[in-house]
């Protein structure tokens, strides 16, 4: 059974919608819309005249910004659907002014008033089209319980039940909700006396830290009176914002001075503010393009590697080729991670009497020379090709070329608090550690390296990460 990551789903749209642009554009350069009207007959016998390659790139490029500026591509999960059309609407109308901008100054004789309306009506049906396809697709999804987010309500009061009370009835919103969060002990205890229509309470405010260990969490709404509990919600925030998690605040009023600077969005007649992590929206579609684009083309040029290392491991071990086990990814998700096996077929149940032989301080776990690894094993751990399966979850959108490696659940149960930060992004094949000397690095600069590159993640960081694994692999720098 196929589950839709929402975040993948985003990523797959945006570039269905530069597959419209592009393909609708490139038609309109090559095949007039008159000459389609009139029957496929060239008038005169007039020759098509087509963009040069550099035109081509300005207007592509455009158009992908243009999409990217009004469309906002992201979870519109409380965005309706008519908003949606009007930023559809403002994308399509900007995209065919730049398109007749572009023909201009690239003096393309092809391009007429009657072209560039062709390009505007074919593309906005077309995304008009591709949108309530989607919706329909996502409410049969969420009603079938998948792409749904986990919601944690802070506040028993009555706001805090009509906020929920709307969520559940809109199913296609694709929320679940994960508990109440009483504001203290009298609180909680009323709760427990009414029928609460099935609702739990999660725990006690004070206790938040916990519960969000305990929980899966993706996203926070505050019911809170704003004026009484402003220090209540500080914590709140400060606790969501240690493990990446989204906070919407449900205010109960509109005071335009508090409000600046937040992102703020309708449901229903309310307001929602939305705290996010000061991440560029483009910049994480650009990763998303990049993770895949790259992976495909290692995974084709290295695929006779790949096969002669499968052939060694299973000519020279009995047991699998692949090694499977949980990981934990983003958000706390567990989600299976691959690697070519590089040790006995029975290395994990023998983890445990080799224990005292760790030389990793913190919850991992490490042998310089583990008498459990093979002989290939001990080449494609030091040369790294083990890893290369993970390009595969890599492109199911589990992990990324760059970011924090993805932890066993048995370490993150030890995890200190701030060591959570790790699993607010999508763990990575490579990582600041990984071209650090890894193996050399003690677990607590491991960490700190891991929470630097999430505070100041860019695709740039991810770039020069990319380039300095290069030569950490070829030279097996911290290797074992």
């Amino acid at each position: 059974m196929i589950r839709l990551r929402h975040k993948l789903l985003i990523h797959i749209f945006r570039l269905l919608d530069q597959i419209m642009l592009i393909a609708t554009g490139l038609g309109i350069i090559y095949i007039r819309p008159d000459v389609l009207i009139r029957g496929g007959h060239h008038a005169n016998g007039a020759s098509i005249h087509i963009v040069d390659a550099i035109g081509m790139l300005i207007l592509m490029m455009g158009w992908v910004g243009i999409f990217d500026y009004y469309i906002r591509y992201k979870s519109d999960r409380l965005v309706a659907l008519n908003t949606q059309l009007k930023n559809l609407l403002k994308a399509t109308s900007a995209s065919s002014f730049w398109l007749m901008v572009v023909s201009a100054v690239w003096a393309v004789k092809s391009f007429n008033i009657a072209n560039i309306l062709f390009f505007f009506v074919i593309i906005t049906i077309l995304g008009v089209m591709s949108r309530l396809a989607l919706r329909v697709v996502l409410l049969s999804a969420r009603r079938s319980g998948y792409n749904y987010r986990f919601l944690l309500v802070v506040g028993t009061n009555q706001r805090a039940r009509q906020i929920a009370a709307k969520i559940e009835d809109k199913p296609e919103l694709g929320y679940k909700i994960v508990g109440f969060v009483a504001e203290n002990q009298e609180a909680f205890d009323h709760w427990e006396r009414e029928d609460n229509g099935g609702w739990k309470t999660a725990g006690l405010l004070p206790n938040l830290r916990s519960i969000l260990t305990r929980e899966r969490v993706d996203e926070i709404v505050v019911c809170l009176p704003m004026d009484a509990r402003f220090s209540d919600i500080t914590m709140i925030v400060q606790h969501a914002r240690d493990l990446g998690i989204v906070v919407r605040l449900m205010p109960d009023f509109a005071d335009g001075t508090l409000l600046r600077n937040l992102h703020i969005e309708e449901f229903e007649d309310e307001y929602v503010v939305t705290l996010f992590r000061e991440q560029m929206l483009a910049q994480l579609l650009m990763k998303r393009v990049l993770d895949t684009a790259l992976s495909i083309v290692v995974l084709i040029m290295l695929s006779p590697v790949m096969l002669l290392v499968a052939l060694l491991i299973k000519l020279t071990s009995p047991g699998p080729v692949f090694f499977s086990q949980n990981r934990v990814g983003m958000n706390q998700r567990q989600f299976r991670l691959y690697k070519f096996r590089s040790m006995v077929a029975d290395a994990e149940a023998r983890k445990l009497e080799l224990q005292h032989l760790n030389e990793r301080d913190g919850p991992a776990f490490k042998i310089e020379n583990d008498p459990r690894t093979t002989r290939i094993g001990r080449f494609i751990r030091k040369t790294s090709i083990d890893e290369l399966p993970q390009l595969f979850n890599v492109l199911s959108g589990e992990m990324s070329l760059v970011g924090p490696r993805p932890p066993l659940p048995d370490e993150v149960k030890r995890y200190e608090w701030l060591f959570r930060k790790r699993l607010s992004v999508k763990p990575g094949i490579t990582c600041i550690w990984q071209i650090s000397g890894r193996n050399n690095v003690s677990f607590d600069r491991w960490m700190e390296m891991d929470h630097e590159y999430v505070e100041n993640w860019s695709l740039w960081l991810d770039l020069k990460i990319l380039f300095m694994t290069v030569p950490a692999v070829l030279f097996s720098r911290g290797a074992s």
